[in-house]
């Protein structure tokens, strides 16, 4: 299994190196979008390739960003309902969900979008507005980003069988896997029992 835990960690790098670089993308996108108002409103100056480029890179953010995404475990869960549950039980969901829903539909969207990228590029296509910009690096980010969230997929899917088979830690019980309002319960309960031990 070390070896796999190896692969793990590695997918693990790549995907958090990817979500970095993706926060510096949002502090870009909104220093264009904001140059560009500024230029419009002062000079009554506009450019669709600036407009282009912020919608370019907010869709780097949420494609490339997907995988980092559930390295740090914000992705959608019901908290209530899988508080309630036994770490198996938790773990043995998440490889159900992995094998079964995440692996198939990032294979569906990779194979469907894959031809779109290469008539893009093969052909050059540009934007329909006047000074748009060409859309093949738009439509790579398709097959990119559903790749980096299947890899981290594959990360999260080792994690989860070492803990199944006694090898690893659960890292769904880990404070960095918590969402916010789990820490701020885990900080209240702190906090009571703290209260409750002053009292006595």
């Amino acid at each position: 299994m070390s070896f796999f835990m190896m692969i793990s960690r590695g997918i693990d790098r790549l995907n958090q190196t990817v979500g970095q670089l993706t926060t510096w993308l949002i502090l870009v996108t909104t220093l264009i979008s904001a140059g560009n108002a500024i230029v419009r409103k002062a000079f009554d100056l506009s450019s669709n390739a600036l407009l282009e480029v912020q919608w370019y890179l907010f869709a780097a953010v949420f494609m490339l960003g997907a995988g980092y995404g559930f390295l740090k475990n914000s992705h959608v869960r019901i908290d209530f309902i899988s508080g309630m549950l036994s770490p198996r039980t938790r773990n043995w969901i998440d490889v159900g969900g992995i094998l079964l829903a995440l692996f198939p539909f990032c294979l569906i969207c990779i194979y469907l979008s894959w031809p779109l990228f290469v008539q893009a590029y093969d052909t050059g296509e540009m934007s329909s507005n006047a000074g748009g910009l060409i859309r093949w690096p738009v439509y790579a980010l398709v097959p990119a980003g559903f790749a980096l969230l299947m890899l981290q997929g594959v990360s999260e899917l080792i994690k989860r069988l070492s803990f199944l088979m006694g090898q690893g830690e659960d890292v769904l019980s880990s404070e960095e896997a918590m969402s916010d309002e789990q820490k701020e319960l885990l900080a209240l309960e702190k906090l009571a029992q703290e209260q409750a031990q002053g009292a006595r």
